[in-house]
């Protein structure tokens, strides 16, 4: 079979691969969609030692497949999995993380938080969903409602997922103001289910690209951070008020700043963009404002089935995130050189 493997200094290659073969307690998939989400950027941009480094590899280690939000159909199982727990042609997601299975998280579907160690995450330090097929456990297999499109099971897989859990952490409702900081796919999605759940969305980026995307999934109002003060223009937006809540998916200091600041008294802010780092005036911007501040690490196996029913039952359009569809590994190169732009929404490899 055929992989995608990031090589670092915005690099990468389709490689050959030998057809997986599952072992004790796996399930092999044959992948019908794959997503690009941001996180692939920290493997794809840096430096080739940065980029083995930030896999889990040593210096002369050989990349993984890359790819943390597969959807497939099973096609072969291994010893002790029953037809029962993973049928032949099975629509599926893969909750993108592997633990030890029996610790206190792993137990209740949070096997990221395994306190083992040894933690495997799919499409960086274990091959992921790139490719023709993918070896998991079964334990990882999240079903895909009949109604949803494979493209929507593999957002959900990752940054639309994220959103989701990021919104029930904030407890938003349908009489809060949120501002949303940062429109890539992760907050695309978060724009699109805080107008589902009906409260208020303030969208927040520098692309304008990006700003119309949000507009068109149900955003309120949109500021341009390149051009006008976020802060004061969500306090104008609440006549002095500050936003209810404020779900930071930038991942920058700029936006984790403004997120705060832009916050009522007894606000809600919520960090979800990873990397870098923040300094607060912690008495000024946190303790005399009765600030919560939350943070929201994507979701467990069972939030991941939470977050499918959701978009099922509510018919939300997650198909709409897409602005590119690539139907063949083969363009690989040209998806990521303009995913790495941060101007579109959502992309996806769909096999």
């Amino acid at each position: 079979m055929r992989g995608v493997v990031f090589l670092g200094e915005r690099q990468l290659e389709l490689r050959q691969f030998a057809d997986p073969t599952p072992g004790p307690g796996e399930v092999v998939l044959q992948i019908k969609a794959s997503g690009m989400c941001g996180s692939d950027l920290k493997f794809y941009r840096p430096s080739r030692a940065e980029s083995t480094q930030a896999l889990g590899l040593g210096g002369d280690g050989e990349p993984n497949i890359a790819g943390h939000e597969p959807c497939g159909v099973v096609v072969a199982r291994g010893p002790g999995v029953t037809a029962e727990q993973a049928p032949d042609g099975a629509r599926v997601m893969v909750h993108h993380y592997k633990g030890c299975g029996h610790c206190e998280h792993c137990r209740v579907g949070w096997q990221q938080l395994c306190g083992t160690g040894g933690i495997v995450v799919y499409g960086a330090t274990g091959d992921g969903a790139h490719a023709d097929y993918m070896k998991v456990p079964v334990s990882t297999l999240v079903p895909l409602p009949e109604d949803l499109s494979f493209e929507t099971g593999a957002a959900i897989s990752c940054g639309t997922g994220t959103a989701y859990g990021a919104l029930k952490r904030v407890n938003l409702t349908g009489s809060d103001t949120i501002a949303v900081f940062g429109q890539g796919p992760v907050g695309l999605s978060a724009t699109q289910f805080g107008e589902a759940m009906g409260a208020r969305v303030i969208a927040i980026d520098t692309s304008p690209e990006r700003l119309e995307l949000a507009k068109g999934l149900g955003a309120d109002a949109c500021i341009n951070a390149a051009t006008d003060d976020p802060v004061a223009a969500i306090r104008d937006l609440t006549h002095g008020r500050g936003a209810d809540i404020g779900l930071e998916c930038s991942g920058t200091e700029a936006g984790r700043l403004a997120s705060i600041r832009s916050a009522r008294t007894w606000g809600v802010v919520g960090f979800v963009g990873e990397g870098g780092s923040v300094t607060i005036d912690v008495s000024k911007e946190l303790i005399r404002k009765q600030l919560t501040l939350i943070a929201s690490w994507t979701f467990s196996s069972f939030g991941q089935a939470e977050c499918a029913r959701y978009v099922s039952e509510r018919g939300i359009d997650v198909d709409h995130l897409f602005t590119d569809r690539y139907d063949s590994l083969d363009q690989a190169r040209a998806a990521y050189e303009k995913f790495d732009l941060q101007t579109t929404g959502k992309g996806v490899f769909l096999l």
